[in-house]
Parts: structure tokens; sequence; C-alpha cells
């Protein structure tokens, strides 16, 4: 991992609560990285909307195209993490075990 990261121990400690962790850092890693370019697509938006010359006005179409795009891709990187982590806790013989036997237990699909 960059940097020497240390992730909290979940579950047993096993490699793949390892690899979850790492999933989910560099999951928040990309959304945080979006939303950073958002906030500045934002503020060169409101100033083009604010500044009322034409130009501006049209490079905004292209702005909200591209704020619209990373939008799309923060909820595309959120549902992989999500099928990530599902998909990891059906593997985990910890999640297996305790869903064993319990009545009204219903299994989450992807």
């Amino acid at each position: 991992m960059e940097g020497g990261e240390t992730f909290p121990v979940l579950g047993n400690g096993s490699q793949g609560d390892y690899k979850v962790m790492q999933t989910f850092h560099k999951s928040f890693g990309q959304v945080q990285s979006r939303l950073d370019q958002n906030r500045k697509l934002i503020n060169e938006i409101n100033q083009n909307q604010a500044s009322r010359i034409p130009g501006r006005l049209n490079r905004n179409v292209r702005l909200i195209g591209e704020l619209n795009s990373n939008i799309r891709r923060v909820v595309d990187v959120y549902v992989e993490l999500c099928l990530s982590f599902t998909g990891s806790m059906e593997a985990s013989p910890e999640a297996g075990a305790a869903s064993q036997g319990k009545p009204g237990h219903k299994r989450v699909r992807a």
C-alpha cells in the first residue's frame, strides 16, 4: 500500500479483510478526487454564470457535462464498492456460519 497505511483488523484478520479495507481506501480516494474536481467545476460555472459573458456561458455547457460525468463516476464507484463488500461478506466463513439456521434470513443479491 502507498505510504505504508495500516488498516484495523476486521473479522479474523484474514487477507480478505485486508483486501476489503484496501478496496475501501482506494474507492474513497477516487470519490474524494472526483468531489474535489466537482467543487472546482461548480465554482467556475458560478463565476461564468455571474459574468454573463457569452463565451463563458457557452463554456458552461461543457463544464456541466463534465460535472455530470463526474457524478456518474462517483455513483459507479459506490456501486462497485457495495458489490465488492457484499461479495466479500458472502465469501466470508463467518458470514456463512452466521447466516446458517437463522429463520427469516434473506440473502441480498447484486
